[in-house]
């Protein structure tokens, strides 16, 4: 299962002289509806055959035939993106078949290359959605852009359906409080769900949707430990599909992620200006890193830079220095240098923030940087 512990596991698998094939294919049958990916894979396994020296390439071929091999004969068998790290030397396989869409990318390493799953994990978190009326309720989970219904609550007895005046024809004070009453006992039944989920799952996001004063009236009975996990509501129907229901919250993740990016890049800047533990651009973040410092990682999405890395020690550096000042090894260039920060932070337990909507500020300043340890 994809998820930041799997990340901290792939983050930790270092290879020596072993290599990795990482592999990352839009398999969208949207923009693939002739399975169009094959040819795109043909042609990055070409590029990278030509442009891997001899002896690389010697190691890595049976996993370039086996992924060409594998992605060919499952055609109409993924959903939107396929991410796969392989080695035949080690044993070693990982294939995460996604529901959102991946930049095609192939890439050899001694380690696996992870930069985009940690763009997946931190731009999709998995969250709740909750449908709620009068007389029944459904629980959603998202996880990755994939929402699956958890539950569903009907309560038969709430009165006060009527053919012609709906929940009001029968109004009468006496009555209403008859009605009140009911739907307060099955919005509790909801909330004991809702809170049964959640005891065992580590969710702190959710949104809620459904008429406006049954969604009032509910989050009104909620407890504080779950009312403030909520992040946003919508209008929706009891009968909506699923994806429909995802399509409806999509917009409220978005302004989320947005908001908390915000807050993110807004104190990062401003701790880093008073020079209060915070660094900006790739130089100093690398120093961080290598001095085992960083808290939590950020950086552009999409963002790439180049570098050197000590083949003894693995020192990281920017600047094209002859030896390694630590060991006296060489310094190889490297063409990921933000993935290799980014393997070095998780390793040491930093948390990562990938930014695909707040970025104009720390691209002016670098496209990266980070928070501190104390």
């Amino acid at each position: 299962m994809l998820n930041r512990e799997e990340l901290k596991y792939l983050s930790e698998i270092q290879g020596n002289e072993n290599y990795y094939v990482s592999l990352y294919l839009n398999v969208n049958p949207i923009t693939n509806p002739k399975g169009e990916y094959v040819l795109h894979l043909k042609n990055m396994i070409r590029e990278v055959s030509e442009n891997t020296e001899k002896g690389v390439y010697g190691k890595i071929k049976a996993d370039l035939e086996k992924i060409s091999a594998y992605v060919t004969s499952n055609k109409r068998g993924f959903r939107k993106g396929l991410a796969l790290v392989s080695s035949e030397e080690t044993g070693f396989r990982r294939e995460y078949n996604l529901s959102v869409p991946v930049k095609n990318t192939l890439i050899v390493d001694n380690t696996p290359y992870i930069k985009p799953l940690l763009d997946i994990i931190d731009n999709n978190p998995r969250h709740l959605i909750v449908l709620v009326e009068k007389d029944e309720a459904r629980i959603f989970v998202v996880h990755l852009g994939e929402i699956v219904e958890y539950g569903e609550i009907k309560t038969s007895d709430v009165p006060g359906k009527h053919k012609k005046g709906g929940w009001f024809a029968l109004g009468e004070p006496h009555y209403q409080r008859h009605i009140d009453y009911h739907v307060g006992l099955h919005l509790k039944a909801v909330i004991k769900k809702l809170e049964s989920f959640l005891s065992a799952e580590q969710i702190d996001l959710i949104f809620i949707g459904g008429s406006e004063e049954a969604v009032n009236m509910f989050k009104d009975m909620l407890p504080e430990s779950v009312r403030t996990r909520i992040k946003g509501q919508f209008a929706a129907e009891m009968f909506l599909k699923p994806d429909e229901v995802l399509k409806r919250a999509e917009p409220l993740l978005s302004v989320y992620e947005a908001e908390k990016e915000k807050k993110i890049v807004d104190e990062l800047i401003t701790r880093a200006m008073k020079g209060n533990q915070a660094v900006l651009g790739i130089e100093d973040v690398i120093g961080a890193a290598m001095e085992g410092k960083i808290h939590k990682l950020v950086f552009v999405k999409d963002y790439e830079a180049s570098g050197f890395k000590c083949v003894n020690c693995g020192l990281l550096s920017v600047r094209n220095i002859p030896k390694c000042p630590y060991c006296g090894s060489e310094m190889e260039p490297i063409e990921y240098m933000v993935e290799s920060v980014v393997q070095r932070a998780v390793e040491q337990g930093a948390t990562i923030e990938v930014l695909a909507y707040e970025t104009a500020s720390l691209k002016e300043r670098g496209n990266t940087g980070a928070i501190l340890r104390f």
